[in-house]
């Protein structure tokens, strides 16, 4: 029952179907396909059978959770029909990348909700998912705020799809009012989409041993996706660690860990009491523990990466994985060669801004090798980085490097002090080839060996 008869009818007037939806889909649009779990299914069924009939439409999607490709994608091969982009690179993505369909934007992930608005980046249509609307007369937009208010008010339509799966995400910015929609789509109630990781290897276990015993009693963590950041939840669930906070740009299931652990309190000065974070994605566990819970907080992108946010709170721990290092520090995290794997995000707001907290540190994980096709390994800990690789966090920002053979702190090292740390992080058979090449490029020499 709604609170007054007006938004009752409100609603009723703006229901559409999904193919209605579709069809407002013209030529030369640019469009937004939705972020987080918010990315829509019955839209996109519904656009993809007319697909062909249009040309030179942009699909753009930020941090997209799903479990397959947009259909609009398999339905069309021909990018002067439709083409994608997106401003943080998912497995789909990274697939339609490689076939030339998709194209990354490279942005902090912080900048966004500013950019859509101001910078001539807007879009013709908003299409995104959200909870049922309450007696209010609001949909809840669920968990992942992120940018989403810079979409919605840099786009000149706005339609949204209501699935009766979507978490209901307590927080900041939670909420849109049905007389700021244009458009509404009853949509076929899918379940949320989930992310299984796969479990920690040996070496992610070595690597969160070295990790957890840096953390201290009252720190504030912010973790990022992978099997990793779910060893670290476990390890430190089971740890004399207390009163761990969470501040974090994606929400993920090691936090869940540590709740069921009595672990993690909110105990800190900075939106006491609550679990911040601007976007979640991980199993069905995770967003049964978010929805209708008054701990998690989501938070516009904008405010929870922010370097000036961070930086306030003290004991701040970042924890953030990378595809490889060199021995000036120069860290990659987003691409492999020239291919774009993963987005810029939030990892370099987080290292700068846990290296300006009181007592804080920031952690970036790499294993020492990787094995490839033919089954020979390469070291990740490298002279120089592979050519065309993007450095996501430069060398005057990186703090500590760890690898399964211990840790590095690069803060204030001198080039060659740099080059000796990483080089005794590497795996044993690459070191004395990385001593060879680092003679060469002139950053180490015997007679510089540090002295323990």
């Amino acid at each position: 029952m709604y609170k007054t008869s007006l938004i009752g009818k409100k609603y009723q007037e703006k229901l559409i179907t999904a193919q209605q939806a579709a069809e407002m889909v013209n030529n030369n649009s640019r469009i937004h396909f939705g972020l987080g779990l918010g990315t829509v299914k019955d839209i996109d069924v519904a656009l993809a059978k007319r697909a062909n009939d249009l040309t030179d439409v942009e699909i753009v999607s930020t941090v997209g959770v799903r479990n397959k490709p947009f259909e609009t994608y398999l339905a069309t091969d021909d990018n002067d029909k439709v083409r994608f982009s997106s401003a943080h690179f998912n497995g789909f993505d990274r697939k339609m990348n490689k076939e030339g369909r998709c194209w990354y934007i490279p942005m902090m992930f912080n900048e966004l909700p500013v950019y859509w608005q101001h910078n001539d980046a807007g879009f013709d249509i908003a299409f995104f998912q959200v909870a049922p609307m309450d007696e209010y007369g609001y949909f809840n937009i669920g968990p992942q705020v992120a940018d989403i208010w810079g979409v919605i008010k840099s786009s000149n339509k706005i339609i949204v799809e209501v699935n009766e799966n979507m978490p209901i995400a307590h927080g900041h910015q939670t909420q849109l009012n049905i007389f700021d929609v244009d458009h509404v789509v009853e949509g076929s109630n899918s379940p949320m989409d989930e992310l299984h990781t796969k479990a920690p290897s040996k070496i992610d276990k070595y690597i969160a041993e070295y990790i957890v015993s840096q953390i201290e009693s009252g720190s504030t963590l912010q973790l990022g996706i992978g099997a990793l950041p779910l060893c670290i939840g476990s390890m430190l669930a089971d740890s004399d660690v207390k009163s761990i906070n969470a501040h974090t740009e994606m929400l993920v299931d090691a936090y869940v860990d540590l709740f069921e652990a009595g672990k993690l309190t909110g105990n800190k000065p900075l939106d006491k009491g609550k679990v911040v974070y601007t976007f979640a994605g991980g199993t069905k566990r995770l967003y049964d523990f978010i929805d209708d819970n008054p701990i998690c907080c989501s938070a516009p992108v904008d405010y929870v990466n922010s370097i000036a946010t961070i930086s306030q709170i003290n004991d701040f721990v970042s924890i953030n994985s990378c595809i490889q290092v060199d021995l000036y520090g120069q860290v990659c995290s987003e691409s492999s060669g020239t291919q774009q794997v993963s987005g810029t995000g939030g990892q370099l707001d987080f290292v700068l801004g846990a290296y300006a907290s009181k007592g804080g540190k920031s952690f970036l994980c790499t294993p020492s090798t990787r094995t490839l096709k033919d089954g020979t390994k390469e070291t990740l800990i490298k002279p120089t980085l592979t050519e065309g690789s993007i450095v996501t966090t430069p060398r005057t920002a990186t703090n500590f490097i760890v690898t399964e053979y211990g840790i590095a702190n690069l803060k204030g090292k001198n080039t060659w002090e740099r080059a000796e740390l990483l080089i005794n992080i590497a795996h044993p058979d690459f070191r004395d080839e990385l001593v060879k090449m680092a003679e060469k490029m002139g950053i180490w020499k015997n007679s510089s060996k540090i002295i323990f």
